[in-house]
Parts: structure tokens; sequence; C-alpha cells
């Protein structure tokens, strides 16, 4: 079996680091990643992926990108579903394994 996933794109917001009641550290990021192709309009539509981070990932992204900046996320997709008032909801995410910083917004600008 195989559950991999490569992504790149955009952060949409600063990444914040948490910490579990256990004392593991977590951060939740959202990723803006480009469609390759245009729409009816002529432009390009983005995606937006969320994606957890874990332990020492999550704590050198949360120290060294930002709103912007251009990462690279490896890692594996994760489902979860949960009973609210309104019936069963599901939810997909990715768990980064690894992230790499591809470029800072503000050295581009």
């Amino acid at each position: 079996m195989l559950n991999q996933i490569v992504l790149v794109g955009r952060l949409t917001s600063d990444p914040e680091l948490y910490e579990t009641e256990s004392g593991k550290k977590v951060s939740r990021l959202v990723l803006a990643v480009p469609r390759p192709y245009k729409n009816s309009q002529g432009e390009y539509e983005s995606d937006f992926i969320g994606c957890k981070l874990w332990q020492a990932v999550a704590q050198n992204t949360t120290n060294y990108c930002k709103k912007g900046d251009l990462i690279g996320v490896k890692g594996r997709l994760e489902t979860y579903n949960y009973e609210t008032e309104d019936g069963r909801k599901y939810l997909t995410e990715v768990v980064a394994e690894k992230v790499t910083f591809l470029s800072s917004r503000s050295k581009e600008s």
C-alpha cells in the first residue's frame, strides 16, 4: 500500500505552534496550490489544502515561514470523521513528514 503526497504552494497565513495535552508540538496550516490549467474565464484557480505538522517539522516551519512563503510538503493523507447535530462529517488533511522552504515572499518583492 502507498499513501504519499507531494505539494508545492504558498502559505495562506503565518503558521502557529500549539502544544497538545501530552506536550507534543503541532501546527496546522493551509497551502494554496495552483491548478495547472485555466478555468473557463482564462484564470488559474488554486486549491486550499489543510496540512498538519508535528514536533520538529512544526517548530521549524513556525520559526522560519510566514504568510506568502513558497514551501514544499511531503507527507501522507489522513481522514477523520466525527458526529455533529447535522450528521457525520468527514475531514481529509495532509500530515507533513517533511517541509522544504523554497522561497520567501519578502525576498521576491
